[in-house]
C-alpha cells in the first residue's frame, strides 16, 4: 500500500510539473504555426481540392470514353448460336439447314471489343463545367481568406495571452503591495495605532487581490490553450509571449473596394455558378449529337480473332418530354441564382456596414487608450502619496485600500485599452485586405 501511496504522489507531481511547463513563442513563431498546421485551413484547402476534381470530372463533355472489354460464351440457343457463327465468319451452306437453324450444336464464341463515344454537341455540359470552374475558383478564394482569418484570429489570440500575462503581472505587485500594507497595518495594530476592524480590511483586500491573481493565473492557461488549438498542438504548456503589451500603430489603411476582397469575390462567383447552372438546366431542352465507334474480334478460341469488324456512327437524342421534371429543375435553379445574388447583395452591405464600425472602433480605441494612460498615472501619483503618509500615519487603512485598488484597476483597464486598440486595428486590416 505504500509503494501504491509513493507511485501515485510520483504521478502527481510528474503530471504539476508537465502542467507548468513554460514555453516562450513570438508573433512570428505563433503565425507560421497557425498557417502550416491549423485544422480550418487544411479543412478549406480540401474542400479547394475537391472543386477542383469536380471540375476535371466535368471534362467528360468532350473528352473521348474509351473502353475494352473481352467476352466468352458457350451456347445452344439459336439465335445466339447463328450470330456467332457469322461473326465468327465461319458460317456455310450446311448452316442453313432448318434442322441446324432450329437445334444448333454447343458452340463458343470469344469476343474482343474497343468501343469509343465521343462527345460532340452537349451545350448543357458545357454550361455545368463552366458552373464547375467557377465553383473551383471560389473555393480557391475562400481557402485564401480562411488563411487570412486565421493569420487574424492567431494576432488576437497571442493579445490574449499578452493581456493575460500582463494582468498577472499587475496583480503580483498588487499582492506584493498589499502584502507590504498589511504587514504596516499589523504594525500600527500592534502598537495600538490602528483599529482591528482597519486590520481586517487590510486582511480583506490581501485576500481579493490574491483571489484575482488567480484568476488572472487561469486565464493565462486559457489563452495559451486557444493559442496551442489554433496551432494543432497537443500538450498540457503555459505559453509566454516574447513580445510585450504594446500599442501597435498600424498606420492609415488603404480605401478598399470591397468587390476585389477574396469572400466577396468569391460570394460573386458563386452567384455566377448558379447562373451557369441555370442555363444548363435550360439547354437540356435542345438535343444532343454524340459519335460512336467499335472495333470488333471473334474467335472460338480466347484470346483468338480470326474475324474482325468495326462500327462507325453519331447519334442524335433528344428528350423532347419527360414530364414535369426538366421544367421544375429550370425554375429550381433560377430560384437559386436569384436567391444568390440577393445574397451577395447583403453581404457587401454587411460587409461595407462591418468596415465603417471597425474604422469607428479603431478611432474611438485610440481616444480610450490615451484617457486611460492619463488614468493610469493619475491614480499611480495618488498612491504613492498615500502610501507615504500611510506609514506616517497620516491616512486611514481605507483611504489607503481604495487608491491601491484604483491603481490595479487603472493599470488593467489601461492595457485592455492596448488590448482592444491593437485587435481593432488588426481587424480593420483584415477587412481591407484584398
Amino acid at each position: 500500500m505504500k509503494r501504491i501511496l509513493i507511485a501515485i504522489t510520483l504521478i502527481c507531481a510528474q503530471g504539476t510539473l508537465l502542467a507548468q511547463d513554460h514555453v516562450k513563442i513570438s508573433l512570428g513563431d505563433v503565425l507560421a504555426r497557425v498557417q502550416e498546421s491549423n485544422a480550418s485551413i487544411k479543412v478549406s484547402e480540401q474542400e479547394a481540392k475537391m472543386a477542383k476534381y469536380d471540375y476535371q470530372f466535368s471534362s467528360s463533355i468532350f473528352l473521348p470514353q474509351i473502353s475494352v472489354s473481352h467476352t466468352g460464351i458457350t451456347t445452344t440457343n439459336p439465335l445466339m448460336a447463328f450470330g456467332s457463327k457469322l461473326n465468327q465468319e465461319i458460317l456455310t451452306q450446311a448452316d442453313f439447314n432448318p434442322a441446324l437453324l432450329n437445334d444448333p450444336d454447343q458452340i463458343e464464341n470469344f469476343a474482343t471489343k474497343i468501343s469509343v463515344e465521343q462527345p460532340l454537341i452537349n451545350m448543357d455540359g458545357f454550361f455545368q463545367r463552366k458552373a464547375a470552374k467557377t465553383t473551383m475558383e471560389a473555393k480557391d478564394l475562400q481557402a485564401s481568406r480562411t488563411r487570412d482569418y486565421l493569420d487574424f484570429e492567431a494576432q488576437k489570440a497571442f493579445g490574449q495571452l499578452q493581456l493575460a500575462h500582463r494582468a498577472v503581472q499587475v496583480l503580483e505587485k498588487a499582492y506584493e503591495a498589499a502584502n507590504a500594507n498589511l504587514n504596516t497595518a499589523q504594525n500600527s495594530f500592534n502598537q495600538g495605532l490602528l483599529q482591528k476592524a482597519d486590520l481586517l480590511e487590510v486582511q480583506v483586500r490581501v485576500t481579493e487581490v490574491e483571489n484575482q491573481l488567480n484568476s488572472a493565473k487561469s486565464n493565462v492557461k486559457n489563452a495559451s490553450d486557444y493559442l496551442a488549438f489554433l496551432m494543432n498542438e497537443q500538450g498540457n504548456v503555459v505559453y509566454e509571449p516574447t513580445e510585450e503589451l504594446m500599442p501597435n500603430d498600424l498606420g492609415e489603411s488603404a480605401e478598399a473596394t470591397l468587390e476585389n476582397r477574396a469572400d466577396v469575390r468569391a460570394m460573386d462567383l458563386v452567384s455566377e455558378a448558379y447562373k451557369a447552372n441555370m442555363r444548363a438546366e435550360n439547354m437540356t431542352f435542345l438535343p444532343r449529337l454524340n459519335a460512336f465507334a467499335s472495333y470488333e474480334m471473334y474467335d472460338d478460341q480466347i484470346f483468338r480473332a480470326d474475324a474482325k469488324g468495326y462500327i462507325i456512327g453519331a447519334s442524335l437524342s433528344w428528350d423532347v418530354f419527360k414530364g414535369a421534371q426538366r421544367f421544375a429543375k429550370v425554375g429550381k435553379s433560377k430560384t437559386n441564382y436569384e436567391k444568390s445574388k440577393q445574397e451577395y447583395e447583403q453581404y457587401v452591405a454587411k460587409s461595407s456596414m462591418e468596415l465603417q464600425r471597425t474604422r469607428r472602433m479603431v478611432e474611438d480605441a485610440h481616444n480610450r487608450l490615451q484617457t486611460s494612460k492619463l488614468a493610469m498615472d493619475q491614480s499611480e501619483e495618488s498612491l504613492r502619496i498615500r502610501t507615504n503618509r500611510f506609514k506616517e500615519g497620516l491616512e486611514k487603512a481605507t483611504d489607503l485600500l481604495m487608491a491601491e485598488a484604483m491603481y490595479a484597476e487603472k493599470q488593467l483597464a489601461y492595457y485592455q485599452t492596448i488590448f482592444e486598440y491593437n485587435q481593432a486595428q488588426s481587424l480593420l486590416t483584415f477587412l481591407t485586405k484584398e
